[in-house]
């Protein structure tokens, strides 16, 4: 069965899965959209299952002191690789939880 390519793009916009993975999705669903994203679920759902036993050993740690010294935050956010640890959007991502959590007022 020939595949449309704007179905694919339709599919990969609706789940943010690979174009091939889209493509084969399709494939097996017969072109039905809403049967290809459910298989697309189980396979990321599967895929996640085999990815949870591995050890995220690589991250980094950041710390907030509000300016009058009586809320202080500290979190470690670990990653599986050093190239997620030094990229700048994780790096800016653990600085939002850490201001997030001192904004709660946890005390």
């Amino acid at each position: 069965m020939e595949i449309h390519p704007q179905l694919v793009k339709q599919l990969r916009e609706k789940t943010n899965a690979g174009m091939m993975d889209c493509k084969r999705a399709l494939a097996e669903s017969g072109g039905d959209l809403e049967k290809a994203e459910a298989a697309l679920r189980t396979k990321g759902i599967a895929s996640a299952g085999k990815k949870s036993s591995r050890a995220a050993k690589e991250g980094i740690v950041a710390s907030y002191i509000h300016l009058q010294g009586k809320v202080g935050v500290l979190v470690e956010v670990n990653c599986e690789t050093d190239f997620v640890a030094k990229n700048e959007i994780f790096r800016e991502f653990v600085k939002d939880i850490t201001l997030h959590i001192a904004a709660a007022h946890p005390l």
